[in-house]
């Protein structure tokens, strides 16, 4: 990792840390009400429309998500259970898994924005519940962003250090986490192996637009993430973004919703572990059109997301694996 991205990284950790106390919004960074009966992780991306499912669903007694970054640990039961704060959708799963092969009962959930990476097995439930896509990012007051529409195949070759410039600007392209099912998805659409990302890519924190501090940046965003922070839903980091088109496709409406069609569009999911898809808690609450995540489409695209007619199906074989 280069210096600048170290600097980028730590940036946006102290940035986040100090908007936890300043931030005014419907749901709050990891739950404040005590311990509740089901605890989850993982997903910078869905950390907050979990947040606030999780203040809607029974009164906020029943789901506990807590966020992506913040302290080091987070301690998810009464007794036991501090945990290292899994930062992204790879993360979070791990979490889950470890709390499942060592009956910890710490993590009942992984928050993932990406699908399975590995079918073989059965072990884990994606429960898909909301729409979301994933354009670029660049700096409204940079030239790079004037009328940006760029392909798949530009996508690619920026990714992997091939296309230097747009518009007349030098790139400096930006890539989440490591643990970011942001990352794994947008690579996965443009086509560029992890192997294969360029030496001239960064990283920074997802879809934190201050993380974009000079005019070559570009890089990833959720769109969902996007609007709720330019709404005033959940605090606002977009900065100075603006989210670009890709092979002519628009992010958002017209209105400034998702554009739920757009080019690079994904599900979004809660991931249990199968053999609990038979506890009611966990099934009342994820599984099936009728549950009570499903049921709350308000707080759903409150916070920037689609609707999906597939919420809480638990039975695509295409959503279970990753042992």
């Amino acid at each position: 990792m280069n210096v600048k991205s170290r600097a980028r990284i730590g940036a946006v950790v102290s940035a986040a840390a100090l908007a936890v106390g300043a931030m005014a919004a419907p749901a709050v960074a990891d739950p404040s009400n005590g311990f509740r009966v089901l605890a989850g992780a993982g997903s910078d991306t869905t950390q907050d429309v979990l947040n606030g499912l999780g203040d809607s669903v029974d009164g906020g007694n029943t789901v506990a998500s807590y966020d992506a970054t913040g302290t080091a640990t987070v301690k998810t039961r009464a007794t036991g259970c501090v945990i290292n704060r899994p930062n992204g959708s790879s993360a979070g799963i791990d979490a889950l898994r470890n709390a499942v092969d060592n009956n910890t009962g710490c993590l009942d959930f992984a928050r993932s924005s990406r699908g399975p990476a590995d079918t073989s097995t059965t072990d884990l439930t994606w429960i898909p519940f909301a729409k979301d896509a994933v354009t670029v990012a660049v700096r409204g007051d940079s030239a790079l962003s004037n009328g940006l529409d760029l392909t798949t195949a530009q996508l690619h070759d920026v990714y992997t250090c091939s296309l230097t410039s747009v518009n007349g600007v030098a790139l400096t392209p930006l890539l989440p986490q490591t643990n970011s099912g942001t990352r794994t998805f947008f690579l996965g659409q443009i086509g560029v192996a992890e192997s294969a990302v360029g030496t001239c890519v960064g990283s920074m924190q997802e879809h934190n637009g201050e993380a974009l501090d000079s005019a070559g940046d570009i890089a990833p965003y959720s769109v969902a993430q996007y609007i709720a922070q330019t709404g005033g839903i959940v605090n606002d980091r977009h900065g100075a973004t603006v989210l670009g088109k890709v092979n002519g496709s628009a992010p958002q409406n017209t209105d400034g919703t998702l554009n739920v069609g757009f080019t690079y569009n994904r599900d979004v999911y809660n991931v249990v572990p199968t053999s609990k898809l038979s506890n009611a808690t966990i099934a009342s609450t994820f599984a099936g059109s009728g549950s009570k995540v499903c049921n709350d489409a308000d707080t759903i695209q409150l916070y920037g997301f689609g609707v999906i007619t597939n919420c809480g199906d638990t039975t695509d074989p295409d959503l279970k694996g990753e042992r």
